[in-house]
């Protein structure tokens, strides 16, 4: 039986800071209600202050 996923319309995503580039954060989202990317001022430790995160896809 083969491991597939199911599509539906909650998606994980990973939030990354547009300054240092690193993943910081792992969300969920639903691509009904946000068809766009999502963009959120969140804590950076590497950085030590508040920067503006972006949505990215999870490996």
């Amino acid at each position: 039986m083969a491991n597939s996923k199911k599509k539906g319309p909650v998606e994980k995503i990973a939030l990354k800071c547009t300054s240092c580039n690193n993943k910081n954060y792992t969300t969920q989202k639903n691509r009904r209600n946000t068809p766009g990317k999502l963009e959120l001022n969140k804590y950076c430790p590497f950085e030590r202050k508040h920067t503006l995160h972006k949505e990215a896809k999870i490996k």
